[in-house]
């Protein structure tokens, strides 16, 4: 037996895993550890969890023992309009972020999607002059778009307020009404969890999808997810 370095919905944890680095699964759940002699022992969704970027496979012996900590209770993901539903089956995930050189500026977006076997997917696009907010949007939408139909549900991660606010919270738009209008019809064809992540707080993924915005403003071009 062996600990890996994971992340559970951005957030580095140690990871029950094997020596080859997979995730040691029972009831569909992983133990896992905040840190590693805290003396408490949770269980995650396996779903929820992906191996860290260039993550270790450590030795058993970096937890020390733990007592199991209470459970808490999984928030449910909802449709756009929809009341909240039990999530059942695999779940995708995404991180989206843009970025803006001048307001409005050469814009770009950039995107992270994880299949739910932990498969990764990276892309850019480049969108011309354009604001911040735009950005924020668009990569929202590309995600979205990438994520298939009929899946049981998805979370998406995104840093902008103000995209949460118009797509979910019922904000009036007053400017990018028909960008709103296209990515909320996209995001009600879905089971979506819209997630605020803070910016520029370590989380590798919101990272590596503000990069990618930045790489589409900086080459001026864009690059597709590949699936």
């Amino acid at each position: 037996m062996a600990w890996v370095e994971a992340l559970l919905r951005g957030q580095r944890v140690f990871a029950r895993g094997l020596d080859d680095g997979s995730f040691v699964v029972e009831g569909g759940r992983v133990e896992v550890r905040y840190r590693a002699n805290d003396g408490k022992a949770y269980r995650a969704t396996a779903g929820n969890l992906e191996r860290a970027p260039e993550g270790r496979v450590l030795p058993d012996e970096t937890c020390g023992v733990a007592e199991p900590a209470e459970r808490k209770k999984e928030q449910e993901p909802t449709a756009a309009g929809a009341s909240p539903t039990a999530a059942k089956g695999p779940r995708w995930v995404a991180y989206t972020d843009g970025a803006c050189t001048g307001n409005p500026g050469p814009a770009g977006a950039g995107f992270v999607v994880i299949e739910p076997d932990g498969k990764i997917h990276e892309a850019y696009e480049y969108l011309g002059v354009g604001t911040n907010n735009i950005a924020e949007l668009t990569a929202i939408l590309r995600a979205l778009q990438a994520i298939p139909a009929d899946a049981p549900w998805a979370v998406v991660h995104t840093d902008s307020k103000y995209s949460i606010g118009v797509l979910s919270k019922g904000w009036k738009a007053k400017a990018n009404q028909e960008l709103v209008a296209q990515t909320k019809a996209v995001l009600g064809q879905r089971k979506v969890q819209l997630t605020y992540v803070p910016g520029h707080s370590g989380v590798p993924m919101n990272e590596r999808a503000d990069q990618l915005a930045r790489e589409a403003v900086q080459t001026r071009r864009s690059k597709g997810l590949g699936m």
